[in-house]
């Protein structure tokens, strides 16, 4: 990747256009294993399932991450309201010593994941005017994504297909509505399950991709994230080369023929 083609949300530059999370991992041994194979340099963090210091007698991920070397994006994973959200990540600026950059989910249920849109919005006005830095994930909604950057959201990011589905990306169309639309990075939170997603999202014009189930449920997660940063890197690579046309109604000789020599003009014809 280009140096000079830096992520930048809230005024900070990322070199890695991959965000990773640090959930369903064997241990805390391998979660940095993997995010070290990464090159991630934002890890999400669930305020709600990981300790970072609330709990003394059990062990810490900031002692395997330490946000001298990361920045660290608490998450309001297993939040089903704006309240328990805004809660969260209250808790969460304190624990971290006034962090303000957060990600925001409010989900539905907990059978799909799914975002609850109505929640979101609310907490997202509460936690902008509260001076939060508010990445939010949401639905594929072109309007519900204008509407949270309205309100002050730094960063949209918008499901590909269900958390932990490992899907991919259903609806290319409206995640080109909102990539089109934004003034803000828009980031593919949700759904990728293998390399070849990421890849996509980014040649899609994406500023960036979060994942952790693709990376944390591989056989190999620290191998598949070494293949998930060099899949980002090639598709911002692809998507700012720009590809070539689609040509649906004739082929193209990939070399030139002018000048060639006919079989009609040769010697004896």
């Amino acid at each position: 990747m280009n140096s000079t083609d830096s992520l930048v949300i809230a005024g900070t530059a990322y070199s890695s256009r991959l965000l990773v999370g640090t959930g369903k991992y064997r241990d805390f041994d391998q979660t940095r294993a993997a995010i070290e194979a990464s090159g991630a340099q934002i890890v999400t963090v669930a305020i709600r399932r990981t300790n970072l210091g609330q709990n003394p007698d059990e062990p810490n991920l900031l002692d395997y991450l330490p946000p001298s070397r990361y920045c660290l994006l608490p998450n309001t994973a297993g939040c089903y309201s704006a309240e328990d959200a805004v809660r969260t990540l209250r808790l969460a600026r304190e624990l971290l010593d006034g962090h303000d950059l957060v990600k925001l989910e409010v989900l539905g249920d907990p059978h799909t994941l799914f975002p609850n849109m109505p929640e979101t919005l609310k907490a997202a006005r509460t936690l902008v005017a509260d001076g939060f830095k508010v990445m939010v994930y949401c639905t594929d909604d072109p309007i519900q994504s204008r509407m949270l950057e309205d309100i002050g959201c730094v960063a949209i990011m918008p499901l590909a297909s269900l958390i932990g589905s490992g899907m991919g990306i259903l609806n290319p169309w409206n995640l080109k509505l909102i990539i089109e639309q934004a003034r803000v990075p828009v980031l593919v939170d949700a759904g990728v399950g293998t390399a070849s997603d990421a890849a996509i999202a980014m040649e899609l014009g994406c500023d960036g991709v979060l994942m952790n189930t693709a990376i944390a449920a591989a056989q190999d997660p620290v191998r598949m994230a070494g293949a998930m940063k060099h899949a980002v890197q090639a598709g911002r690579d692809a998507f700012l080369a720009g590809r070539m046309p689609r040509k649906h109604y004739s082929a193209a000789p990939s070399s030139p023929v002018e000048g060639m020599i006919s079989p009609a003009t040769r010697t004896g014809s």
